[in-house]
């Protein structure tokens, strides 16, 4: 291991060019450090770019070496630094900076790996540079913030042959594995029903752009923030956790937690790209998804997989408070999935509730399943749940010929991200009032005509005039087929466009 991470360096120092002025100005000096760091040998050496949910991220990869913090906050920076030197007092300080491109040119020698966890819109740019550099990469979910990103990191996965890994951590839960290999076993018959819920969104959603102003503070560097998204001033409401609630910086409920509570359904019924969707919303900005959702793909027939047919399936999504209808077999008072949602699966021969990550799952009618076994042949993650991140580490470390694959590799992750933010897309094209055909292969809606209008709901307001509240509704009146290209597909800002 420790010939191999050299190894690795010095085929870094000489493919990647953005490095090779490094020699020439050693500008490793962060944070106070006053020379380069010199880390453990025989670990990995990984990086940490968003320091909110990448810091717990971190704490799994613990026993390997953590070189680096990057934030585009410094407070985050500040307070990350404290919480490392209490829980880790043994190890090297990380070098710090606010600029992951910085990072790379700077320490990108040092780093073999990197965990990305900064806010949706910035996922894709920032993994698709650091695989270009032969890091490997662990991204948060949802993997990117629409369509286009999404296969752009497929391909390259398959071009870098780089380890990755989508934060979706129940894909590497034990119960995952069992209730796909109950499916495959044909335990409740074929299966052409799906549904899934989740109890977010827990922000603001159904917002008006802001008409206040504030002084951005000096520790944010804001355009580095904004990255591909289209410009507009600092407010406190998108940073450091509402931008989820916001179009431009979020994908709403869905993205936030359909990479987690679909996965199941994705991997059990072994489903690629939709052939429709079909959205139902409530109120819902231009600026900021709607409170509640439902959203419904239709997946084709697919190749019987073990001992069980694959035939057509409707999958629909609630989100916002919405739920499908109770099961007739589940006694009262039992609660369907958890606190975080779930997924039931209804088969000719039965049914399966399972909970957010596929936890506990529930087989009905439970008279006949009282003595139920699933025998897994499926690869299990040590620590299952809490081993998704070491998952990846283990991957980093082997070769490229004998590596095997984590469980929410890009070359899965990307195709299952694509169908969640396709979702996105529907619900804002919800008023068209059909059934959207989808193209996955070529990424469009195939029954847009290209002259069609569609109303976009620019702010909703309430009027309280006389006393007697109501809601009123400022609309903007776009081409459909080219409003759809644009969230299919938006135009980053200069210089954070994607090139392979």
């Amino acid at each position: 291991m420790k010939n191999e991470l050299k190894m690795k360096r010095r085929e870094f120092v000489k493919s990647a060019a953005i490095i090779a002025s490094v020699a020439a100005v050693p500008a490793y000096l962060t944070a106070g450090c006053a020379e380069k760091k010199v880390f453990p040998e025989g670990k990995l050496n990984i990086a940490l770019i968003g320091l909110s949910m990448g810091f717990n991220n971190m704490r799994k990869c613990a026993d390997e070496n953590i070189v680096a913090f990057c934030d585009v906050d410094e407070r985050p920076i500040k307070n990350r630094l404290v919480q490392f030197k209490e829980e880790f007092p043994d190890k090297i300080e990380p070098y710090t900076y606010q600029d992951y491109r910085k990072m790379f040119e700077e320490i990108g020698d040092q780093i073999d790996a990197v965990i990305v966890a900064t806010p949706d819109h910035g996922h894709a740019k920032i993994t698709l540079e650091a695989m270009k550099l032969g890091k490997h990469v662990y991204c948060q979910k949802p993997l990117t913030h629409n369509v286009y990103e999404s296969r752009t990191l497929t391909q390259a996965a398959k071009k870098y042959n780089v380890a990755t890994q989508m934060g979706n951590q129940g894909a590497s839960n034990e119960d995952t594995a069992r209730v796909c290999e109950s499916i495959w076993n044909g335990d409740i018959g074929e299966v052409r029903e799906v549904y899934a819920w989740t109890n977010r969104p827990l922000w603001p959603q159904r917002l008006n752009f802001p008409e206040d102003t504030f002084e951005k503070p000096g520790a944010i560097n804001w355009d580095l923030w904004l990255g591909p998204a289209p410009e507009r001033p600092y407010h406190p409401a998108y940073h450091p956790w509402n931008w989820r609630g916001r179009w431009d910086f979020g994908t709403g409920a869905l993205g936030d937690m359909a990479c987690h509570i679909l996965d199941i359904a994705m991997r059990s019924l072994r489903l690629n790209y939709p052939v429709g969707v079909e959205a139902s919303v409530s109120k819902w900005t231009k600026d900021s998804p709607a409170e509640s959702e439902k959203i419904t793909f239709y997946f084709p027939e697919r190749e019987s997989y073990k001992k069980v047919n694959m035939p057509e399936v409707k999958l629909t999504w609630y989100d916002g408070g919405l739920m499908p209808d109770r099961p007739i077999e589940l006694e009262d008072g039992v609660e369907m999935g958890d606190e975080d949602g779930g997924v039931m699966f209804i088969g000719t021969k039965g049914k399966i509730i399972v909970g957010c990550y596929a936890k506990d799952p529930i087989y009905l009618p439970r008279e006949k399943f009282v003595n139920h076994e699933v025998i897994v042949n499926e690869r299990l993650v040590p620590e299952g749940l809490d081993g998704h991140e070491k998952d990846w580490v283990r991957a980093c470390k082997e070769s490229p010929e004998q590596r095997v694959k984590t469980k929410s590799h890009f070359e899965y992750a990307g195709p299952f991200n694509e169908v969640v933010v396709m979702g996105t897309v529907a619900s804002r094209l919800s008023s068209l009032n059909r059934i959207l055909r989808w193209d996955g292969e070529n990424m469009q809606f195939t029954n847009i005509k290209p002259d069609e209008k569609i109303g976009i709901p620019k702010a909703v307001i309430v009027n309280n005039a006389n006393g007697n509240p109501r809601y009123n509704t400022e609309w903007e009146e776009v081409n459909a087929l080219e409003y759809a290209k644009g969230l299919v597909k938006r135009e980053p800002r200069p210089g954070w466009e994607l090139i392979l």
